[in-house]
């Protein structure tokens, strides 16, 4: 048997013991699918009414109240949901005399966008005089990120590193991301606001317990949440409000409106420092 043979043979039995020694695995040292998976948030199981009312149950997991003359399946008009969300509360605050209860912040987001000052549109250059928007000269080879870098560093005074793509940037820049920001934040707050957006089924809407986004406390998550059995993050408590007292379906991690709700509570804490595990 030539070396080339034995080379084959060799790493065909070191081949075939490996795989031996997979299959000799029992299956509690391999790691379960399920582990790998996130478990569905549990739901809220609020009593059944005895006259088929529609019974609306609280964030906590435990209050709950039965809203007389409004059979379930039935939708309750914004002042009736109001009133429901308000009575909630009051029993919480009843059942909890010692816990502490922000009261809804005094700014609102929406109020806070800078009003920018309109320029007047200047007149189109004729054909085949434009010229790059930093007032830098193009290299060859088309635009880059660092096209026009350092006359802007220049131009701003500042000390910025030529040719980042995040150093070469204008105060006109600037503007634009403040109010692609605060247009993201705006939305969340219409989001947060509105019963049928969220996709609420009972006119049940977030801001009814949790006015301007009051006691939501982004800021101290991840924390563990009793009501879920787990460690949540902030997305995880939405869902669960969204599938209990708002009655509608979760949201996935990238859905436009869970990440914009996501913008505008964080927003509502603006200057409020990073406290994760705080119960």
């Amino acid at each position: 048997m030539n070396f080339r043979m034995k080379l084959w043979v060799g790493t065909g039995a070191l081949l075939s013991f490996a795989g031996g020694v997979a299959l000799a695995t029992s299956p509690a040292e391999r790691p379960k699918a399920s582990s790998l998976k996130t478990e569905p948030l549990p739901r809220h199981q609020v009593p059944v009414s005895k006259d088929g009312n529609l019974v609306v149950g609280m964030c906590d997991g435990q209050t709950s109240l039965e809203v007389k003359g409004v059979k379930e399946g039935e939708s309750l008009t914004r002042e009736q949901a109001q009133r429901v969300s308000d009575e909630l509360m009051a029993a919480w605050h009843q059942k909890n005399p010692d816990a502490t209860w922000d009261p809804p912040p005094v700014r609102r987001v929406v109020a806070q966008a800078a009003k920018q000052p309109q320029k007047q549109p200047q007149p189109n250059p004729p054909m085949g005089t434009n010229q790059p928007s930093t007032g830098g000269v193009v290299r060859e080879g088309g635009v880059t990120a660092e096209s026009g870098g350092r006359e802007v560093r220049k131009e701003a005074g500042a000390n910025i590193q030529d040719g980042h793509s995040y150093g070469a940037f204008t105060p006109r820049d600037e503007a634009v991301w403040a109010a692609s920001t605060q247009q993201f934040v705006e939305e969340g707050h219409r989001v947060f606001h509105d019963a049928a957006a969220v996709g609420g089924t009972i006119a049940v809407s977030c801001d009814m317990c949790h006015p301007d986004a009051s006691n939501t406390h982004p800021e101290t998550y991840p924390k563990y949440q009793v009501q879920l059995g787990r460690v949540a993050l902030l997305r995880d408590m939405i869902n669960w409000c969204i599938e209990n007292p708002v009655r509608g379906k979760p949201l996935a991690d990238g859905d436009p409106r869970m990440r914009a709700m996501e913008a505008y509570i964080y927003a509502q804490r603006k200057g409020v420092k990073l406290e994760y595990g705080k119960k």
